[in-house]
């Protein structure tokens, strides 16, 4: 254990501030991955709905 007061602060809060720093990595990934699956499910949704709409014009001919 530290001695000298500036280090005993550091010394208490760098389990505080890494554990923070953990948690905004793995925060900022489930974000990054939610966002990047809604796109796809986007794109995704966009071709049924134009696949569709190019079956009842077909439909409709």
């Amino acid at each position: 254990m530290p001695t000298d007061p500036v280090s005993s602060v550091l010394f208490s809060l760098a389990p505080t501030i890494l554990i923070g720093l953990v948690f905004w990595f793995i925060m900022r990934a489930v974000i990054r991955s939610d966002r990047a699956e809604r796109a796809a499910y986007a794109k995704i949704e966009a071709e049924e709905r134009a696949k569709l709409a190019t079956r009842e014009d077909e439909a409709a001919r």
